[in-house]
């Protein structure tokens, strides 16, 4: 697969893997990977917080009890959030680290958790405002050159903060994730959007479905006005109403439950204009003029 692209209909995202008992169980995490590879759907999303690197971990000891799955799939995994929401007591303070040394640290235990030889994406999660550009640029180029990543990229960064990063870096940057869904189409307005497809990222949209929340009011209504029509479900034209923008972004969906993946896979892969439109003009509460 190229570095550049997510030829799937959305992203397995990872985040919750650990809160499901089931899958403690090696083999049964092994199973679940493999079906979820023969849907068609190879690309998993992880990050070195997501469950304090439980869920690399988990994933990762899948892959090694089925060495034959690493070869079938493509890893996503993010850094730079440190101490994620601290508890109060620990005399820590939640911040951000896109220091070289960090994020170094965090490739090769990403690398160890996961059981990989290579990572296809890394990206720095968050932006860190004490940045040096030219040393975590530097970094992330060694990394791409010792084969530990395919590519780099970013999540939830301006466009001023990511071509800081790029100007100084000589591999080209090649996946970004914004929360992006019919709830939350600020990036389409603000010229965001516009700005990652014209420098030629991949676009990932997480929170798809808005935490469950497009499910309800005037967006609920259309959303389940549509399926009736294209025999289809509301989830499903969630995720197609967000392949339908230019460079087609790929949502990163959190759920591991199959009957509700078999569900989000149960729709087209696109929509005609004016079923866009309509879905964008309930979320809004009014028409684009």
């Amino acid at each position: 697969m190229p570095a550049h692209t997510f030829d799937v209909p959305f992203v397995l995202g990872m985040m919750r893997l650990h809160e499901a008992p089931e899958m403690h169980q090696t083999n049964h995490l092994a199973d679940w990977i493999e079906a979820r590879i023969e849907q068609g759907l190879h690309c998993f999303d992880h990050a070195d917080i997501y469950g304090n690197s439980d869920c690399e971990t988990l994933f990762g000891q899948a892959l090694r009890a089925r060495p034959s799955l690493a070869k079938r799939l493509h890893v996503v995994t993010k850094a730079s959030i440190a101490n994620d929401n601290p508890a109060r007591s620990s005399n820590k303070v939640k911040h951000y680290n896109a220091s070289p040394d960090y994020l170094s640290h965090a490739i090769d235990n990403a690398l160890n958790r996961l059981g990989v030889e290579r990572l296809d994406h890394f990206l720095i999660h968050r932006p860190d405002l004490l940045m040096d550009a030219v040393t975590t640029g530097r970094v992330l180029d060694e990394a791409i050159m010792a084969g530990k990543i395919g590519a780099a990229g970013i999540s939830n960064h301006l466009p001023s903060q990511w071509r800081r990063l790029q100007n100084a870096m000589h591999h080209p940057l090649r996946a970004n994730q914004i929360e992006l869904s019919i709830n939350h189409t600020a990036p389409l307005f603000d010229g965001s959007f516009d700005d990652l497809c014209a420098d030629g990222h991949a676009p990932m949209a997480w929170s798809p479905l808005a935490g469950g929340t497009l499910m309800q009011g005037d967006v609920g209504n259309a959303l389940n006005h549509f399926a009736r029509e294209q025999n289809s479900t509301p989830n499903a034209l969630a995720l197609a109403w967000l392949r339908t923008l230019p460079n087609r972004p790929v949502p990163v969906v959190g759920s591991v439950k199959p009957e509700r993946i078999a569900e989000m896979l149960n729709g087209p892969e696109t929509l005609p204009r004016e079923t866009w439109y309509a879905l964008l003009e309930a979320a809004r509460g009014h028409c684009v003029a």
